[in-house]
């Protein structure tokens, strides 16, 4: 019941936010500013609001306050660990849209800056979880419901390459109407589920059953055509999410599975890059990432995020299954 009430809450808090938000970064003209190279039909996007992650990050963290506040009483603040770590990646999104509204154009800090900034959150949040107890160097595999037994040294190094990996994921993910927050819901349900059917996780399900109502709530403005974008705001600190509770959970192979639509897309970015460096020119998609493909294929935005969204619950409901036995072994 908690987890349902958390997703509520952040529903409705997103959603009054948004009415909020939106009609302040239209006055602050705080507008997108669309990539030259991407397709030609986006630019008409161009000038829409950015930055409106704020409002699901504002609606995740009322709720876990409210319908997490008995378990921090007991002393359980995983929950609030992965707010936290999610909001510092937020933060450093914060900074690069700053970056790209005051010079007007598509680029804020550079990648060695991002990679930096994300990769010192990232060890310090996996030394936390392991001062806390709630991380270990033994991998849980999903199915084979067995561990692979890892030194600290190489499970950091591993540690801190996932969790940057995925941030940037999302990231790349976030390329059309509602997309990223459509297929992050169902990755949101798989953790929320989790919480409920494992009750020593229950601040963490919480945490999860935030992030799906804030979503939704974010997805009444971001929907095709999107009123406001997520922009790295929300984008970085839905990804720092996404790999924390998979981390917090100590289960970091199941990215694999819920992941599986970041993945391709990452896939498909370094591909194209690659491949277009060895044939001096040639391509092995029409343009890239790979929603941009399909687009240049002739699907349309909605049709994309439904097939893209249906995807991630596919393989999120997999994971489940893959996990469900894990404290029966």
């Amino acid at each position: 019941m908690k987890i349902l009430l958390a997703a509520v809450i952040a529903l409705i808090v997103s959603a009054v936010a948004g009415k909020l938000l939106i009609p302040a970064l239209v006055k602050m003209k705080v507008g997108q500013s669309i990539k030259e190279i991407g397709p030609t039909w986006h630019m008409n996007k161009q000038g829409t609001p950015t930055m409106g992650g704020l409002m699901f990050i504002i609606g995740i963290g009322v709720a876990i306050l409210i319908m997490g506040w008995e378990g921090m009483l007991q002393g359980n603040f995983t929950h609030l660990y992965v707010f936290a770590f999610a909001l510092v990646f937020g933060l450093i999104g914060y900074i690069d849209d700053y970056q790209k509204i005051k010079h007007k154009q598509n680029t804020g800090l550079t990648a060695p800056q991002k990679f930096l900034l994300q990769l010192a959150a990232a060890i310090l949040f996996v030394c936390l979880m392991r001062y806390e107890g709630h991380v270990s160097p033994n991998l849980y595999v999903p199915f084979a419901d067995t561990y692979l037994v890892m030194n600290w040294i190489v499970y950091m190094i591993f540690a801190a390459f996932v969790i940057v990996g995925t941030v940037n994921a999302v990231n790349i993910t976030d390329g059309l109407d509602g997309l990223s927050s459509s297929v992050t819901i169902p990755v949101a349900v798989f953790f929320a589920v989790l919480g409920g059917y494992w009750g020593q996780y229950e601040q963490l399900g919480i945490f999860g059953g935030a992030m799906v109502g804030g979503l939704i709530g974010f997805l009444l403005y971001n929907h095709y055509p999107a009123k406001v974008f997520m922009g790295d705001t929300g984008s970085l600190f839905l990804g720092g999410a996404v790999a924390a509770l998979a981390f917090a959970y100590d289960m970091p192979l199941v990215l694999i599975l819920v992941g599986i639509v970041y993945i391709c897309e990452t896939l498909s970015d370094i591909l194209q890059v690659g491949y277009f460096k060895l044939t001096h020119g040639k391509r092995i998609f029409k343009m890239a990432p790979l929603h941009h493909h399909f687009e240049m294929c002739g699907w349309n935005e909605k049709k994309i995020v439904a097939v893209f969204s249906t995807i991630s619950a596919i393989f999120c409901v997999l994971a489940f299954l893959g996990v469900m036995n894990r404290f029966a072994i």
